[in-house]
């Protein structure tokens, strides 16, 4: 059978496209974000949180569509390397908040020009790339649903 015609043909897949596209990006972030020294997991954490500091493990990890057991260790190693500070809520020790420290605010300057460099990478004009990130943020949406 030809690929065109076969719905079991692994190229005909929106989902090997979407998975192998997720690699090979999150493989042309490493190099940039090697320079900051943050890994794609903890870049995505540390834009999440300069969009909104002091939030709960919790409420960070809906953000990324994260689950604690894997957003742990990550902000483990953010705290070990003085991006972030995890306190236990006031209001209900059951929750812990996130929080930047001075380090971690700091990074932004120097992730800046990350998101730039990226698309350049990407060899895709800015349009396309935003009409792509549109249609899949409302396949991210219908699948939340």
């Amino acid at each position: 059978m030809t690929s065109s015609i076969d719905p079991l043909h692994l190229d005909n897949q929106l989902c090997f496209a979407l998975y192998s596209s997720s690699l090979l990006l999150t493989k042309a972030y490493k190099p940039l974000l090697a320079e900051i020294g943050l890994t794609y997991p903890q870049y995505l954490a540390m834009l999440a949180l300069w969009e909104e500091d002091s939030v709960t493990v919790g409420t960070l990890g809906a953000r990324l569509f994260l689950d604690s057991g894997t957003l742990t260790p990550l902000l483990k190693r953010l705290e070990a390397a003085k991006l972030v500070k995890r306190v236990r809520s006031d209001a209900d020790e059951r929750q812990v908040l996130i929080h930047l420290t001075e380090k971690g605010r700091a990074l932004r300057k120097s992730a800046a020009t990350i998101p730039a460099r990226a698309a350049c990478a990407l060899g895709m004009p800015l349009t396309e790339l935003a009409n792509l990130k549109k249609k899949l943020e409302k396949l991210r949406a219908n699948l939340a649903a």
